[in-house]
């Protein structure tokens, strides 16, 4: 298992309330995607339902899951055979309803059980509701723990009955520290790229670093910073991505084009750039929850990705300049 540098606080503060008379029922482990709260919940788990003198599994019967299911009838159909299959996009309510029906019975090794929920804030509303219930009411010994990227989200009164355990961003410090321990064989401009983009996550950093994007990462800056008069710096990404560029590259180069330009939004003192920059973020931000559903071809998007992050750089011009 990964060794988090970000997790030490969470520890203290789960262990202390461990250590107290009344656990706390419900929990909500908060932050950014790529922190590790997943890695936590479970070891976190493993604690609590472990008992004195009791062999303790590596599936723990009394550690529950609850995330993404099949995404239809056809899928489910599949994952019954053992075939690959494609996952739905939310959580739906009847793998919450599967849960609460395993809570009507006592936990198999000792007195304690713990329902992880990831991501909860991808539960659709009737999965949510009946998920409230349970929290409202727990069953004696169980405890909830949900995985959660974006807090508010989640329905103000499931919020309302959880203690917040907050995971903070990484360090680029840190980031470089767990990356040199990873298996990626990224090194100097790569790794540099990947922990500029991950912006505190190394659940990205790995992705970043996994998809060798440090050239990726020096065009877009050029093309962000130095337009493209001649039209090479668009060609040059067209090339660098790829022209069969699988869903996780393109995913990473959306990620790492709308890092690099928050990051330049950030640090630049020049207003009209910065409109601009936050002009072009949104763009891509749209352009990114867009290119799945249209099928665009990816030679094509990957001139669009260019073509917005040329827009955005002092030499070209801007739609924010004095009339």
């Amino acid at each position: 298992m990964t060794e988090w540098l970000n997790h030490e606080a969470a520890w203290r503060e789960w262990r202390t309330a461990m250590a107290g008379q009344r656990m706390h029922h419900g929990w909500m482990l908060a932050g950014k995607s790529g922190l590790g709260k997943l890695d936590f919940a479970h070891a976190a788990a493993r604690e609590l339902v472990a008992e004195e003198g009791v062999q303790q599994p590596a599936e723990h019967p009394d550690i529950l899951t609850v995330t993404f299911g099949p995404k239809d009838k056809k899928a489910a159909s599949a994952q019954e055979a053992g075939k690959p299959y494609e996952l739905s996009n939310v959580i739906k309510v009847e793998q919450v309803r599967d849960m609460e029906r395993r809570l009507h019975t006592r936990p198999t090794l000792g007195s304690r059980r713990v329902v992880i929920v990831q991501p909860a804030d991808e539960m659709n509303r009737n999965a949510a509701n009946a998920l409230l219930k349970s929290l409202e009411e727990p069953p004696a010994g169980t405890f909830f723990m949900l995985i959660t990227h974006r807090p508010s989200r989640l329905l103000p009164t499931i919020r309302s009955r959880c203690r917040i355990l907050r995971f903070p961003n990484l360090t680029d410090a840190q980031l470089e520290t767990m990356l040199a321990a990873s298996d990626t064989g990224a090194t100097g401009d790569a790794r540099l790229a990947a922990i500029k983009a991950a912006e505190g996550s190394y659940g990205a950093a790995l992705r970043f670093a996994e998809q060798d994007l440090g050239p990726v990462a020096a065009t877009i800056t050029r093309l962000l910073t130095k337009g493209d008069p001649d039209l090479s710096g668009r060609a040059d990404l067209s090339r660098l991505i790829g022209g069969r560029a699988d869903r996780a590259r393109l995913d990473a180069v959306f990620e790492l084009a709308q890092a690099l330009t928050a990051d330049l939004a950030r640090t630049t003192e020049n207003p009209a750039q910065r409109a601009s920059l936050i002009d072009a973020h949104g763009e891509l931000v749209t352009l990114a929850a867009q290119a799945p559903t249209y099928n665009f071809d990816t030679g094509l998007l990957s001139v669009e990705i260019g073509s917005l992050l040329m827009r955005a750089a002092p030499s070209s011009d801007h739609a924010h300049v004095r009339s």
